[in-house]
Order: C-alpha cells, then sequence, then structure tokens
C-alpha cells in the first residue's frame, strides 16, 4: 500500500510540472494510461507471489485484468474525444500488446470462457465465476477513474468525473447485436487463425486486427458505397435494375464496436439512451453469440484445410519455424 501511494504521490507531482509547464493534456493521459497499467502489472504480480491456490488466483488476475483494461479505456474515450481516431488507435494497439504478453491465462472477456465450455475446455461454474470476477473489476475501477478525474489536472478531464453518459447504441436493438456479434465472430475467427498458424508477429497482428475492427467504422463514417446495375438489353423480355447505397461504417459509429461485454457493461451500463435489458441483448448476447458461431465456422473443413494447408507451406521467415 506505501508503495502504491509514493508512486501515486511521484506520478501526480509529474503531472503537475509537466501540465503547468506544457499544457499538454495527452501527456496527461498517457501517464494516467501508464499508471493505470503500473498498478495493474504490481498488482498481479502480488497475487502471483502470495496466492497459492491456482483457481482463486486465476479469479484475481482476472479481476485486475478486467480493472486494467476498464481504466485504460475510460481514458482513451477521452484520447478519442481530443485527439482524434488515429491517436486513440495508436494508443489501443499499443495496449492491446501489452496486454497480451502480461495478462497470462487472464482474458478479461466472458465469452472465451463460454468457448472453453463448449470445447470441453471448462465448466459452466467455473465461467460463470470468472465472469464474475471480471465484471467486479471492471465496475470497481470507475471509482478510481473518477477521483483521478475529479482533480481535473486537464482541460480534457473538466467536468468529466460528474457529467451524464450517454449510450452509444442509436440503431434498433436487433441491428446494434449484429453488429456486435458480427464484428466479435471476425475477431474470434483471426485469433483462432493465428493461434493455429502461429506467424512469428502473432501478437501484433492480432493487435493490428482487433485494433482495425474497433476503428473501421469511425473511420469510414462518411464513406457512401454505391452500386447500379442496369440491364435493359432490346433482346430481354424482363428488364433489372438494382440501386444499392451503403453507408459504410455507421453500424461501428452507432453501436460502439465493444466486443466484449465486460468493457461495454463498465464503460456504458445505465447511460442515457437504451435500458439495461436493451444494453445486454446487444453487448452479452450479441457479443456471445458472435463468438459462439465462429466457434463452429472455424471448424468447417474448408477453413480447416486452408489453415492446415498453410501451416504445411514452407513460407518466409515471417511466419515461426519456418525457413526461408
Amino acid at each position: 500500500m506505501k508503495f502504491q501511494i509514493d508512486v501515486l504521490g511521484i506520478f501526480l507531482k509529474v503531472v503537475v510540472r509537466i501540465n503547468k509547464v506544457t499544457f499538454a493534456p495527452l501527456v496527461v493521459s498517457t501517464l494516467f494510461i501508464l499508471l493505470t497499467s503500473l498498478l495493474a502489472h504490481c498488482a498481479r504480480r502480488l497475487v502471483q507471489k502470495t496466492v497459492k491456490e491456482p483457481f482463486v488466483r486465476l479469479l484475481l488476475e482476472e479481476a485486475i485484468a478486467a480493472a486494467e483494461l476498464c481504466g485504460c479505456c475510460f481514458e482513451l474515450i477521452v484520447v478519442a474525444d481530443h485527439f482524434g481516431v488515429a491517436t486513440y488507435a495508436i494508443f489501443l494497439f499499443v495496449l492491446t500488446i501489452w496486454w497480451s504478453l502480461n495478462w497470462g491465462d487472464a482474458t478479461a472477456c466472458p465469452y472465451t470462457h463460454i468457448e472453453d465450455v463448449i470445447e470441453g475446455r471448462g465448466d459452466v461454474k467455473k465461467a460463470f465465476l470468472k465472469t464474475w470476477a471480471e465484471l467486479a473489476g471492471g465496475l470497481l475501477v470507475f471509482k478510481y477513474v473518477q477521483t483521478y478525474w475529479a482533480l481535473e489536472i486537464s482541460e480534457t478531464h473538466k467536468n468529466k468525473a460528474s457529467e451524464d453518459c450517454t449510450a452509444d447504441l442509436q440503431v434498433p436493438v436487433l441491428y446494434g447485436a449484429m453488429v456486435e456479434g458480427i464484428a466479435t465472430c471476425l475477431c474470434r475467427l483471426a485469433s483462432r487463425s493465428l493461434s493455429d498458424l502461429n506467424p512469428r508477429y502473432a501478437t501484433a497482428i492480432d493487435s493490428f486486427i482487433g485494433t482495425s475492427l474497433v476503428v473501421a467504422g469511425l473511420l469510414t463514417r462518411d464513406t457512401v458505397y454505391v452500386y447500379r446495375y442496369e440491364d435493359s438489353s432490346a433482346n430481354a423480355d424482363l428488364s433489372v435494375s438494382v440501386f444499392c447505397k451503403v453507408h459504410l461504417g455507421k453500424a461501428f459509429d452507432y453501436s460502439g464496436g465493444y466486443f466484449n461485454p465486460v468493457l461495454a457493461t463498465s464503460l456504458k451500463a445505465g447511460c442515457e439512451g437504451h435500458t439495461l435489458m436493451e444494453h445486454a441483448l446487444v453487448y452479452w448476447l450479441g457479443a456471445c453469440a458472435g463468438s459462439i458461431i465462429s466457434v463452429y465456422v472455424y471448424k468447417i473443413p474448408s477453413i480447416q484445410k486452408y489453415v492446415k494447408g498453410t501451416t504445411e507451406v514452407n513460407g518466409d521467415s515471417f511466419w515461426a519455424e519456418k525457413e526461408d
């Protein structure tokens, strides 16, 4: 405890000094994210050294991982709002790599435990307990974030601690659930493929794919795809005309693109714009359904043949355990 207080004191001194001299709110956000990661890292090491029972240790690690994830993402919202999607994407990409390297067996994501149950690697009781631990960590961390925001060290945090939140879901519930489900399914398929293919930079590739799915809608929110087909040849008995206009990115923009029920609950449950039932249907049922579908889609023979075929081909040094 004394160590954490000393770290927090040094952190605040550094932040205040930097902010007074340079007025750099981005540095304030960066240092807060670093502090959150440092405290989570220390808590994780403490648990690993003091808790001997493996499953209890894993539950605590899940809670710590969820708290770290949600705590950092609260600040990433500030980064995205004030410094743009590109800056947000860089932060998320680096953080995802950090989490992959440091969380160990913890995932901070409930649907991974459902996948384990389906594939016979876990049971329902343990899956429920892990989910409960993740929810506890994700919800409790808000008080920590709110305390920091209340200091208003940066202009970007002014009134942030007390402001009302608004939901990202601005489309019908079914549509939002489909977006979260499809994106989650794609994300899990990519992760499974990387796990089997074992490329040399699998962690970075997985992080890039996940980050791309999150920000894809934001980067293409004003892009409109138009397709027109017309068949009115002189010899045809029937004239056919097709016109299709799609607003790319709107789905991600309207659902938020969380792809993690605990993260969505920590950041947006109870916010104005949807009921708790609607929130559960979109961010829990939608994401979990997408994850479950990915388990069965990945077992399709054509996909398995492609993955196994790729691993047998001698590629370049990009792939692990392959020679040029």
